[in-house]
């Protein structure tokens, strides 16, 4: 990529519940070493995990309800209010369960429709879990996701044309303006978004959740397979750390800054 390149946002998106509806955003704060707001601040624990939220430690997110292995879940349209801290479940535009997740009753309310309706996946009772400022991420570290939506598109041509839907990806912040492919050159980087920073860590390696159509909630697509037989990898997107504060939004330039000459 050229040190000029610059990327701008499209669209910037949180999912307060993991596994849940993603929620789109106008422009977030972000912090030194912490998620978007309220990213994957709850998980639908699926069986005993063994988490501990007096002392939260990362788990792997098959002891959760998940798009990997429950693509059920993309039929539910979820909305989380910061205020009040209650999710809402809709289903077919119904209500199906409502409750405040830092109370036992609301937690138990939406533990109720799970125990109720997704008998065939579950381990165990299922259990809203919050670590308070602990973040349910596929990885262990606090992180902002990243996908290049001209990769995406690549995929499709991958596809035979086939329309992939950009959410399949569940990434924090889509951009478009990099080549495809592009970003994954980008682990050890620093990112500049207006005054904010990110450090680029990790590249993505996909699952089968972006297997599941997010409108129809059919897994009808076999993307990991298909990025291994054209490049030998299974990864789409990068993982960055906020290094510096700093507020973002939806058609800021996203530029990759270059050390400076000592």
């Amino acid at each position: 990529m050229k040190a000029s390149q610059t990327a701008e946002i499209t669209g910037l998106f949180r999912y307060p519940i993991k596994g849940l509806t993603p929620e789109a955003l106008p422009r977030v704060p972000l912090r030194r070493g912490e998620t978007l707001p309220a990213d994957r601040r709850y998980a639908i624990e699926n069986g005993p995990s063994g988490f501990d939220p007096e002392a939260p430690e990362w788990k792997p997110k098959i002891l959760f309800l998940m798009l990997a292995r429950n693509e059920r879940l993309a039929s539910l349209d979820s909305r989380f209010e910061d205020a009040t801290n209650r999710l809402t479940i809709r289903k077919d535009g119904q209500i199906v369960a409502s409750g405040d997740l830092e109370t036992a009753a609301g937690r138990a309310a939406i533990e109720s429709y799970f125990t109720e309706n997704f008998q065939p996946e579950l381990k165990g009772p299922p259990k809203v879990l919050s670590g308070r400022d602990h973040s349910f991420s596929d990885v262990a570290r606090k992180v902002v996701s990243i996908i290049n939506l001209n990769s995406v598109r690549a995929i499709e041509t991958m596809l035979g044309g086939t329309a992939v839907h950009p959410l399949r990806f569940r990434g924090n912040l889509y951009v478009k303006g990099w080549p495809a492919w592009s970003e994954l050159d980008l682990v050890g980087q620093t990112l500049a978004i207006g005054e904010a920073r990110l450090k680029v860590v990790k590249r993505i390696v996909r699952c089968p959740a972006t297997n599941v159509d997010p409108v129809t909630a059919k897994r009808d697509l076999e993307i990991p397979p298909t990025l291994s037989r054209h490049l030998g990898h299974m990864d789409c997107g990068i993982y960055a750390e906020v290094i510096a504060d700093g507020e973002i939004g939806v058609g800021d330039a996203v530029a990759v800054e270059q050390p400076k000459l000592v």
